[in-house]
């Protein structure tokens, strides 16, 4: 677990990096003018290729090449070999993808951990001073105890560990 001792992330990305970054994403895409996108519907309703039929497909395709006599000239050897090439590239693309988003999506979670551990530290010393009625501290302690002020309809008020909405600190 992380912690305001324990910051394992603490690093900002300078605005050319992430243009840099933007821009070689954008690239990528440029080099997959082919790629599309399905609707929930379309995903959850095309035929998918998986382990238990992978080889199935593959078998067909040789098949397909090997005895084309058997099969109607609509069905298309090249068609399909593309098909299954593509397949086969897009699917060691997706997992360096899978990799690099886990990466991010975890550095994500682990920057923002950290930033929300050291504000209810904030929150805590706020109100210990404003308990020790250190000047100015009463204002502070009270804009950030709002956001964990009860709301009507929940069942109890939420505590600073369980995460209600982010209030506005700018307002400080």
């Amino acid at each position: 677990m992380s912690g305001i001792n324990n910051n394992r992330v603490n690093a900002v990305m300078t605005s050319d990096q992430l243009a840099n970054v933007k821009t070689l994403f954008a690239a990528i895409q440029a080099q997959l003018p082919f790629l599309v996108g399905l609707t929930p519907a379309e995903r959850m309703g095309l035929p998918k290729i998986n382990v238990n039929n992978k080889t199935f497909t593959e078998d067909a395709a040789i098949a397909l090449r090997n005895s084309p006599q058997l099969f109607p000239a609509f069905l298309s050897i090249d068609m399909m070999q593309n098909d299954l090439d593509l397949f086969h590239q897009l699917e060691e693309l997706s997992a360096i993808c899978r990799q690099l988003s886990e990466r991010i999506e975890d550095t994500r979670i682990l920057a923002g951990s950290e930033a929300y551990t050291t504000a209810l530290s904030v929150y805590r010393i706020a109100e210990a001073a404003s308990i020790a009625g250190m000047p100015g501290s009463k204002a502070v302690h009270q804009h950030l105890k709002e956001r964990f002020n009860y709301r009507p309809g929940s069942a109890t008020p939420p505590t600073p560990e369980q995460g209600a909405d982010t209030p506005d600190l700018n307002r400080i």
